[in-house]
């Protein structure tokens, strides 16, 4: 009977100490790296940690390919608190360009910490579109203004059609 209670015991502490353990190094990989200010912090676009240095960034498309994928500040700064701490973070826009004709505007936020700021998930406004103004909404929402093109027209149309989205970002999951 001691000898049950002792195995049982033992194996739940090392149940408890491998959960600890193994969230603790998720913990690690899910956090960005912190730049010294937004044009140098990590941010997510499409699924892939993006690393900027001087609000750019370059890297091969697939091992051994011949093409890049090419990420830049574009610009659109809207400075402001989103997470609450008292500290004025910033919220942009991203282009990317990878071997093709397109150009991908994503907006992103970087909170500012402690450590440095910290780069959300991008968030696609769409391809070719023509970005206007990034605009302060009530209380941590942030609005995005673009032009796009109407439903079914070619990329070879200009965007006319004016869009708008509101934006608020969850600090703890860094996604709008």
């Amino acid at each position: 009977m001691q000898k049950t209670l002792l195995y049982g015991t033992l194996a739940v502490l090392v149940l408890v100490g491998t959960f600890f353990v193994f969230n603790t190094y998720l913990y690690k990989e899910k956090q960005a790296y912190a730049g010294v200010d937004h044009k140098n912090a990590e941010y997510v676009v499409d699924g892939a940690r993006v690393q900027l240095t001087d609000g750019i960034s370059e890297v091969s498309a697939a091992p051994g390919s011949a093409s890049t994928i090419t990420t830049r500040y574009f610009g659109n700064e809207l400075w402001k608190d989103l997470s609450g701490d008292g500290r004025d973070d910033v919220v942009f826009l991203l282009t990317q360009e990878g071997g093709g004709s397109g150009v991908f505007f994503y907006v992103v936020a970087a909170l500012a910490t402690d450590a440095g700021y910290v780069g959300s998930e991008g968030l696609l406004l769409g391809d070719r579109i023509a970005p206007q103004t990034t605009e302060s909404g009530t209380g941590k929402i942030v609005l995005v203004n673009y032009a796009d093109r109407a439903p079914g027209d070619p990329f070879t149309v200009s965007p006319s059609i004016g869009k708008s989205i509101w934006l608020l970002l969850d600090p703890e999951t860094m996604q709008f």
